[in-house]
């Protein structure tokens, strides 16, 4: 029996989707389908029910996924066995980052850690906080840094490191001076955000639901990404709140400036990985590499 066919009915069984698992795969949903046929006929029975556009597994369909994760989880630990033996570092890890994590802090990280392991492949799917907590729980990718708090109790939540948030504004603003900003004084202003299910989202409302209750922010303009949010906050559309790692340039070039909050907003950016999945010998290398990076590199 192929290895291949059962990564494909795999993956088709997690998603219920026959054109997610192709995208997934990197394959055209025709040549799915093809492979589906294939492993059926080889246990000469059907393995999904396919009905008004819906995908679900057969009785039959779930007592194979059943028994092919596990055996996948003895091809990774056979593989890592070996590669324990010989010394060699290689494989793929699958890696997941919230939107401002993948653009300021991973092509640093990523690039030291491929210096260091030439021969382990990584696959990064980038997200918001809530999409990258989604792919971890859906066994999509094997470890996910997020930039918000996850509640899951399923899963292993480790700090890598603090980020401090703060107000930006134009360097022509009135409160470009400013030395401090409270809560209160943040709700005059027209607002730029995140979208929904965004963690630098999610951390602004709570701190300002603990610090200001009785009003809402003066949200003019949602958007999704911090390269749009900076941008709308130059051309002076609103003010808005960042982290600081996402601004040093424009601080550099003096085309924004960042005023504190008081008290000061911080967040963790934290590893988020399944508590009871098999851990392969790679996967652990680039979760060492990466909490000791985090280590020397708080600023």
């Amino acid at each position: 029996m192929s290895d291949r066919r059962l990564k494909v009915f795999y993956t088709v069984a997690r998603l219920l989707n026959f054109t997610k698992a192709a995208e997934t795969l990197h394959m055209t949903q025709p040549a799915v389908t093809f492979q589906i046929r294939q492993l059926e006929e080889q246990f000469n029975t059907r393995l999904f029910d396919r009905t008004h556009n819906r995908v679900s597994l057969t009785e039959a369909g779930i007592k194979v996924y059943s028994y092919t994760g596990k055996i996948f989880e003895i091809y990774e630990k056979m593989e890592d066995a070996v590669r324990e033996m010989t010394g060699d570092v290689s494989g793929v890890v699958n890696l997941g980052a919230s939107t401002t994590i993948a653009e300021y802090m991973l092509p640093a990280l990523l690039g030291d850690f491929k210096t260091s392991f030439p021969e382990v492949n990584i696959r990064l799917k980038v997200s918001n906080t809530e999409g990258v907590v989604s792919m971890i729980e859906n066994n999509e990718i094997d470890l996910g840094i997020v930039e918000a708090s996850v509640n899951n109790k399923n899963l292993d939540v480790e700090i890598c490191r603090r980020d401090e948030l703060v107000v930006i504004v134009p360097p022509n603003h009135e409160l470009a001076d400013k030395k401090n900003m409270s809560a209160e004084e943040l709700m005059r202003y027209p607002f730029i955000c995140r979208e929904k299910g965004s963690g630098t989202r999610e951390v602004i409302e709570a701190y300002i639901e603990e610090f200001h209750n009785n009003h809402e922010i003066d949200l003019c303009m949602e958007l999704g990404s911090p390269e749009a949010i900076k941008g709308a906050v130059e051309a002076g559309m609103g003010l808005s709140v960042m982290s600081l790692v996402t601004i040093s340039k424009e601080l550099k070039l003096g085309t924004l400036v960042a005023i504190p909050l008081e008290p000061p907003l911080e967040r963790p950016f934290s590893f988020v990985r399944q508590r009871n999945k098999f851990r392969a010998h790679v996967m652990e290398d680039m979760l060492e590499f990466a909490q000791n990076y985090c280590r020397t590199h708080q600023n």
